[in-house]
This record gives structure tokens, C-alpha cells and sequence, in this order.
């Protein structure tokens, strides 16, 4: 990646539906100049705290003030190692507040961060936060929760799509203060391709918005509206707990700039594509030989032996070609792998498609009429014109297979329904106080 990239970010955090304060909390900071950027690259943050009351918000503000000072202050060691560092001094705040008082006893957090720079993206985490990167049509998980879900699926213990127990789904196996020492997982740094677009969330989002849905809002949405569309649909979905989401798009490369080895590969034919081309020519001209063999034999009675012997000569030229032609595919396909080896697509823990399938509009059109038939219900008080507008373009454009622009417009009626939501919410919340009085 070049100091020249600029990266296109947004933010939201929210407290949910179901919480009394927010316990998540977030950092976004951009290098200043190109001398910065070079040794540190750009930094972003999320951390969702555990504890009751504001011991959580505690931990993981202490978390996002702690690792960008130290991250940025070590100057000396590379970014992997600098993030590893920083990450561990936090979880040396975080542990030291909780033991300076009883009521924050064993006080944590989540966390997830990432470091784009010279050399590519670095992740470092501790918990079940999450990376997202989004590159073309799909999205891929850059971290590996440290959840006891997880654990037991990486030893085999369990099968992803097992149904399991709340009280096992959301046990925490490593997380930042609780103990005197963490051990952060750090990957990378892994090749960074213009376009490329990171989403770092807490499990508010994740517990309730599948990868496919999360991947094609990203992928088709500004990041701008792509936050406020997810953090919809996570409270639409019941907002059982916090929801914080960064994403960071990153830019073209400048004009006139060459790629680097690990940028987006030309996609003008190769030799090897155009060898592998005359081969499938070769192929196919071997078949229809061997067809037109077996036709002379049928039509021409008198040359029917020649017309064999042209026949089973084709057919043993197919059948040639045919074992060459695999064999280079093949050949193919194994030094492609070995170029990507090094890639984020190697090595993502989890991958999704990040198309606008039929799926996600089915999605986003339940949340839709769920909440307007809730808002017709309990009268909320939304913009009932603006909200049949978006309604009644989502449909044209869908039918007219605008795939991006039904988006657009189904993520304005839905935030249009939520604002509603949200104003009938806070005013039934204060009617309910002033009766309580």
C-alpha cells in the first residue's frame, strides 16, 4: 500500500436495544504525513468491555488510549511486532485498574486492530471482535475468534453449523486484563489491493448480520451508509447488545503509478493463458475431427475403412490433447496457488460471497416490512412520504435488476423506519419515567 492511497472511513457506534450503556469503543488514526506512515501506517480500533456497569466502557477506553500511544510511540521495532507490544501493554492497564479496586475486579475487553501499511495490512486481536476484509466478490474473516465455539470447532470437537447453548456460544477464552499477561494473535501483514475495503466490528454486529449480508453492504454501499445499514439491521434483529463497526476503503493507486508485485495482477493474457488457449483450440479441432472421421465412415460405403482409421486416429489425437490440456490446467492452477499462497485468501478463517444475491434483498425486505407494519401498529413517528418514495424505488430498481440502487434505496427506508423508532422509543422511555415519578 502507498502513502499516495487514500482511505475512505467511517464509523458508528450504538448502544443496542437492549443495553443501558455503551461498553464499546473505537479508534481511528490516519498517519499524519508520509515519514509516519512509512514506519506506522494507519491505525484502527474497536473494543467491546466486559463488566457490569462501567467497568467495560472502563476496559476498553483504557484499550483504545493505550495502544495507539504505545503502537505509535515504538519507533524501533516493525508494525507486527510494535502492534504486538502495544496490544500487551494495554492488557497491563486494563489488569493493573481492575486490581486497584474491588468493583473492577477481573475488568476486560475485546480487541480487535489493524495496521494499514508500506508493507500491507497487519491484524492483531484479542477476543471475538472482528476483521472483516472485502476484496471483488467476497469477504473474508482475517481473525479467529477466541471464543470457546471456536476452540472447539478448531479441534474438532464440534461442526460450524452445530446448534449450540448460549452459555457456550459466548464464553470468551482470551480477552485484554483479566489475567497479568494476554497472549495477542497477530497476522500479517498481508497483500493490499486497491479497492480493498476492511470492516473491523464488535459481536453486536456479527451475532445478529451473517457475513453474505455484512459482505454485499460493504462491497455496495459507502462506507458512510454501509455502517448505518448494518447497525439497523443488528437492532432491527432485537440490538441485544452493543455495535460498533469501522470500515476503511482503500483507494486507487496514483496515476501513473506502477503495481508492486503484491498489487492487483495485470489482467492482460499471460504466455501461459495464451498457451493454455491454443491448447483448448487444439482440442477442439482434435473432436471435430474425430466427428467428421465417424461421418465420412457412415456416408462414404466405399471408403469406410478409411474413414475408421481417420476416426480412431482422431480420436486417439482428442484424447492426447485432452490429457495435455489437464495436466497444464493443472499446472496452472498450482503455480497460481503458490503466487496467492502469501494472500489473505489463504489464509481467511472464515469466506462468504459478497454478491447481491436474492437472499440479501429477501433480507432486507422482511426487515423492512416487519418494521413498517410495527410502525403502522404503535404509529411511530416516521416520514410516511419519504418512507413509500425509498419503498417504491427499492421495487423499480430491484425489477429492473439495479442491484446496487435497490440497495441505496432500501437502506434509506429502513434508517428513515429506525429513526421513527428510535423518537417512539426515547418518548415511551420518558413517559415511563415521568409515571414512575
Amino acid at each position: 500500500m502507498r502513502w499516495e492511497q487514500k482511505v475512505q472511513f467511517a464509523s458508528l457506534s450504538d448502544v443496542g436495544f437492549r443495553r443501558r450503556n455503551n461498553q464499546d469503543n473505537f479508534v481511528v488514526m490516519l498517519s499524519p504525513d508520509a515519514e509516519t506512515f512509512q514506519i506506522r501506517g494507519h491505525l484502527f480500533i474497536v473494543a467491546d468491555g466486559m463488566g457490569g456497569h462501567a467497568v467495560g466502557e472502563l476496559a476498553s477506553k483504557i484499550a483504545v488510549d493505550t495502544i495507539p500511544h504505545t503502537y505509535f510511540k515504538n519507533r524501533t521495532d516493525d508494525i507486527p511486532t510494535a502492534l504486538n507490544a502495544a496490544i500487551v501493554e494495554a492488557n497491563a492497564a486494563v489488569h493493573e485498574k481492575g486490581s486497584q479496586n474491588i468493583d473492577f475486579n477481573r475488568m476486560g475487553t475485546t480487541c480487535v486492530t489493524l495496521a494499514l501499511g508500506p508493507q500491507g495490512a497487519v491484524a492483531g486481536h484479542v477476543g471475538d471482535s472482528r476483521l472483516y476484509r472485502v476484496r471483488r466478490e467476497q469477504i473474508d474473516q482475517l481473525t479467529f475468534d477466541h471464543s470457546l465455539e471456536w476452540e472447539l470447532i478448531r479441534h474438532g470437537r464440534i461442526k460450524p453449523n452445530d446448534q449450540l447453548l448460549p452459555e457456550i456460544k459466548h464464553v470468551i477464552t482470551r480477552s485484554v486484563g483479566p489475567e497479568p499477561e494476554v497472549e495477542p494473535e497477530v497476522e500479517g501483514p498481508f497483500p493490499v489491493w486497491p479497492g480493498d475495503t476492511f470492516l473491523l466490528c464488535s459481536d453486536g454486529l456479527t451475532g445478529l448480520v451473517k457475513d453474505a449480508e455484512i459482505g454485499a453492504i460493504v462491497k455496495h454501499l459507502p462506507p458512510t451508509d454501509a455502517c448505518r445499514l448494518l447497525v439497523n439491521l443488528a437492532n432491527q434483529r432485537g440490538g441485544t447488545d452493543n455495535i460498533t463497526v469501522i470500515i476503511a476503503q482503500v483507494g486507487p493507486l496514483p496515476e501513473g503509478t506502477p503495481p508492486l508485485s503484491d498489487e492487483i495482477p495485470s489482467a492482460d493474457p499471460q504466455p501461459d493463458q495464451l498457451s493454455g488457449g491454443l491448447w483448448l483450440a487444439g482440442l477442439w479441432a482434435s473432436g471435430l475431427t474425430f466427428v467428421l472421421g465417424v461421418v465420412y465412415a457412415m456416408l462414404q460405403e466405399a471408403e469406410r475403412e478409411r474413414g475408421v482409421a481417420l476416426a480412431v486416429l482422431s480420436a486417439i489425437a482428442f484424447l492426447v490433447a485432452l490429457v495435455f490440456w489437464r495436466k497444464q490446467a493443472r499446472q496452472q492452477s498450482g503455480e497460481q496457488s503458490a503466487k496467492v499462497e502469501s494472500s489473505v485468501l489463504s489464509r481467511a478463517h472464515r469466506t462468504a460471497s459478497a454478491k447481491l444475491t436474492s437472499d440479501v434483498f429477501a433480507a432486507l425486505a422482511k426487515c423492512e416490512s416487519d418494521m413498517q407494519r410495527s410502525a403502522a401498529s404503535e404509529q411511530w413517528p416516521v416520514d410516511a412520504a419519504a418512507c413509500e418514495t425509498a419503498r417504491a424505488a427499492a421495487k423499480t430498481t430491484l425489477d429492473s435488476k439495479q442491484s446496487t440502487e435497490a440497495l441505496k434505496e432500501f437502506a434509506k427506508s429502513i434508517d428513515l423506519l429506525m429513526t421513527g423508532w428510535q423518537q417512539y422509543r426515547k418518548a415511551a422511555a420518558a413517559r415511563e419515567a415521568e409515571a414512575k415519578e
